[in-house]
């Protein structure tokens, strides 16, 4: 299953069919396969961060709009 993920992600299967012998890697196409799959991890990475990101930028607005609608001084209840 590994060896078919390889052949697929260097392009080696594009316009095979089925049951169509295929042959080895050469060295272009391996080195092409895992760059293609470091650059999808990369992007995946990249999306999270950016996703996180997005979020702490609007969690500083809220509380920045939440501090500036507090009375000036501390509040405290006891019950």
């Amino acid at each position: 299953m590994s060896e078919w993920r390889r052949l697929r992600d260097a392009g080696v299967l594009a316009g095979k069919k089925a049951g169509e012998p295929i042959g080895k890697l050469s060295a272009d196409q391996a080195e092409n396969a895992r760059l293609r799959r470091q650059l999808e991890v990369s992007e995946g990475r990249l999306q999270k961060t950016e996703a996180a990101l997005e979020l702490m930028g609007k969690l500083q607005a809220f509380l920045e709009s939440a501090s500036e609608d507090m009375p000036d001084g501390p509040r405290s209840r006891k019950r």
